[in-house]
């Protein structure tokens, strides 16, 4: 059950990611897919990850969790005449997510399964909660939207990244490839990556996809702020 203690700590809370876990994912991006359960990573008002595995991070990052499982999780902007990213839940996309609880189906005395109405459990809008349990809870106001992913690469940026605590070591391949290390696991996270310009996109082998972002020397991702080691 969801309760108005959960939206004051969601909504008043400007440091820690917010997690969308365990829903029917549909991302309206056909690059990225869909899944019948995964997680949605938030970081401020943008999408930060997409995809299965992302839960596996909650406690090192300090997320807060709101559980989506038996909820279809999609776009609450969807274009389905676009066939670019936007309106899709693409890592780097503005978080307007809306999460539908749609209920078992009932089953009458000797007669076939009737399926009850389903409704607007959540509704995200630039990442802050403006609809709770089916319920109006913000009116926060609007972000431009981050431009859509595209595959590239960039050698320069090749090499070991480590974040201010030493906690998180991301080191990047030659081969297209990650290896990101946390605390006293190595290989906590592996997978593929592109860069566009000063954009990099992640999708790890667990399933989820990610973004981040080169600045003034150091990378920034999913909270973090890596320098080059």
């Amino acid at each position: 059950m969801r309760t108005p203690e959960q939206l004051n700590v969601i909504n008043n809370d400007n440091v820690r990611p917010l997690l969308l876990t365990g829903g029917t994912v549909i991302s309206m991006n056909p690059m990225l897919g869909d899944w019948a359960q995964a997680d949605i990573l938030i970081g401020g008002p943008t999408i930060v990850g997409v995809g299965p595995g992302l839960l596996t991070a909650a406690e090192d990052d300090g997320m807060i969790i709101i559980d989506c499982a038996g909820r279809l999780v999609l776009p609450s902007r969807a274009d389905f005449t676009d066939t670019g990213t936007t309106g899709t839940l693409t890592p780097g996309n503005r978080a307007d997510i809306a999460v539908i609880r749609i209920a078992d189906p009932e089953s009458a005395p000797g007669g076939p399964a009737i399926a009850r109405d389903g409704h607007l459990d959540v509704l995200l809008h630039d990442g802050r909660v403006t609809v709770w349990d089916g319920h109006p809870a913000s009116d926060p106001q609007p972000v431009s939207e981050t431009a859509p992913p595209e595959a590239g690469a960039d050698h320069s940026y090749l090499g070991l990244w480590v974040d201010e605590n030493d906690f998180v070591r991301q080191r990047l391949l030659p081969d297209g490839r990650y290896d990101e290390a946390r605390g006293d696991r190595p290989s906590a996270y592996q997978g593929r990556y592109w860069i566009n310009g000063t954009r990099i996109d992640y999708l790890d082998d667990l399933g989820f996809w990610a973004y981040g972002e080169f600045r003034d020397g150091e990378l920034h991702h999913a909270g973090y702020r890596f320098t080059r080691h």
